[in-house]
Order: C-alpha cells, then sequence, then structure tokens
C-alpha cells in the first residue's frame, strides 16, 4: 500500500490507499464505526509487509465488540481476503516464471543416495574403529589401515563425486574447496599410505581415519536431508559446530603423517625425478611434501 489516508470523524475511522497487485493498481477503502468513543488521532505504523493501526478508547472501560455492528465489517473481510488473493496469484505467477527442470526428482534422488551411501560407509568405519578401540585399547592403532583401508578407499573413491556435482551444478557447494578437501584426502591415502607399507602400520593413521569419520557423520546426512528439505536443528548445529575442533585436529594428523613420511621417501627414493644431466641432479618428492605441507597449512587457514 502507498499513501495511506487514515482519518477518524465521529467515532468512523475512515481509511483510503493506493496498492499495487496483481490486477495493477487499486484504490482499497473501508469505514470502522467503533462502538464508543475514540480519540480522532489514530497512531500509523508502516513496515514492509503490513500497516498497523492503533486507535485510543477515549475511557478506558470494557467493550463488548469493537464496532457497532455485530459482525466484522464486509468491507474490511473483502480487503483482507482480496489482498490474500493477490498474494496467491502474485506467487503463482513467481513460480510459473522458473523453469521446472524434468529431471529435478531425479537429481534429487541420486544426492539422496549418494549421501546416505557415504553416511552409512563412514557410519561403518567409526563404529568399527570405536569398538576395536574400547576392545583392543592402544594395540588396534597398529592396524587400522589393514581393517579399515578397503572401506576408506570405497567412500574416498566415491568422493570424487562431490567435484563433478559441483562442476556440473548439480550442487551449491563452491568448486575450489570441494577440490582441496578431496585431492588432499587422496593424496594422504593413495599416495602416502597406499604407496609406503611402513607408514599403514603407524598409529597417526587411526587418528586420521577417526577425525575424518567423524566429521563426515555429520556432514553427510545434513546434506541427504536438506535435498528433501528436511531441517533438524541439532543435526544443523552439529554440521556447523563439530568441524571447528575436528577440522584443524585432522589437519594436524595429516601434516604429522607427512612429516613421518618425508624420511621414508628419503631414503627409498620413491616417486624421486633423477634427470639425465651432467649434474645428476635429482628432485627428491620429499619436496614435493614439503611443499604439501605449506599447502595444508595455508589451506586450513582459507577454510
Amino acid at each position: 500500500l502507498q499513501n495511506p489516508d487514515i482519518t477518524i470523524t465521529d467515532n468512523v475511522l475512515h481509511f483510503r490507499a493506493q496498492g499495487h497487485g496483481a490486477k495493477g493498481d487499486n484504490i482499497y477503502e473501508f469505514q470502522i464505526e467503533f462502538l464508543e468513543p475514540v480519540e480522532p488521532k489514530p497512531v500509523c505504523r508502516v513496515t514492509q509487509r503490513q500497516l498497523n493501526i492503533t486507535v485510543q478508547k477515549k475511557e478506558s472501560n470494557w467493550w463488548e465488540r469493537l464496532t457497532k455492528q455485530e459482525k466484522r465489517p464486509n468491507t474490511l473481510l473483502n480487503l483482507i481476503l482480496h489482498l490474500k488473493e493477490e498474494e496467491k496469484i502474485n506467487k503463482m505467477k513467481i513460480e510459473s516464471r522458473v523453469p521446472k527442470d524434468p529431471f529435478r526428482h531425479l537429481k534429487k534422488g541420486y544426492l539422496v543416495m549418494y549421501n546416505l551411501v557415504q553416511f552409512l560407509g563412514f557410519s561403518w568405519i567409526f563404529v568399527n574403529m570405536t569398538v576395536r578401540l574400547f576392545i583392543l585399547g592402544k594395540d588396534s592403532f597398529y592396524d587400522t589401515f589393514h581393517t579399515i583401508g578397503d572401506m576408506m578407499h570405497f567412500c574416498q573413491t566415491l568422493a570424487i563425486m562431490e567435484i563433478i556435482n559441483s562442476l556440473i551444478g548439480l550442487v551449491r557447494s563452491p568448486l575450489a574447496p570441494t577440490v582441496m578437501q578431496v585431492f588432499g584426502r587422496s593424496f594422504i591415502l593413495f599416495v602416502i599410505l597406499g604407496s609406503l607399507e611402513e607408514m599403514q602400520s603407524k598409529p597417526v593413521v587411526f587418528f586420521i581415519f577417526y577425525f575424518w569419520s567423524i566429521i563426515e557423520l555429520f556432514r553427510y546426512p545434513y546434506y541427504m536431508l536438506s535435498c528433501i528439505g528436511i531441517e533438524w536443528k541439532p543435526l544443523t548445529w552439529l554440521r556447523y559446530t563439530a568441524w571447528i575442533p575436528l577440522y584443524p585436529l585432522g589437519g594436524l594428523a595429516e601434516a604429522v603423517c607427512i612429516v613421518q613420511s618425508i624420511p621414508i621417501f628419503n631414503e627409498t627414493g620413491k616417486y624421486s625425478l633423477a634427470l639425465p644431466n651432467p649434474l645428476n641432479i635429482t628432485i627428491q618428492f620429499s619436496f614435493l611434501l614439503q611443499i604439501c605441507l605449506i599447502a595444508l597449512f595455508l589451506g586450513k587457514i582459507l577454510n
């Protein structure tokens, strides 16, 4: 409504204003005759979605009803119904302008299934590691890779789909952070742990897998429920709170893993590049790992 004209004459409130709705510009007006005398100066407060009119009684006694008429004035009722109808029409027009995706149900079903599978996979990892920790204690640290590695390989390989989903616009997640997380974990899992048997029995593997699984226990069900328009507030709180301690702890475990692998790569010369030149210069793979340490530190800060 624009330019509302509101006056009170002889205990009758006169309302007149111009408004723009589904049918274009219109003049809206109505009158309310109060049951008993009121102050002639109403107080108006305009907000973005509504107009509040406050009318003060002349005497602070109890009224049986607001108006002299026993029923609500038809003009006011019609105005309210008319505004609600226009709001409904406007909403329908806005929705009709948005092109409908014929594959939206298929996409939604795919995202629900993807997040469900990842949630089940990481749940299995977390429960398995927790049970082994209670039963075996510290001894479970040394064979984590051999008992959990296959499932972690499956979940991390499947995580490549997150890059594709972001790349084709299937999800709103930004591409760069997604690529950094997926390739960062894949580098730790496949290149360092997967290629060095000496690293597979180190306790740091337990902490890497444990922190990864706990983070995903909240992230994937949150995404799964979001796909079907459900918000569970405790899960939302955990999704955006649990990562605050877990994310740096996971990054610290990954950094320890890289540091522990550097002497092994130097000793074995694995993945080192020997250049055919008179100086016989060799580019050690450990140099790349040191760069990865710096990138890991910067990535955790930026994310």
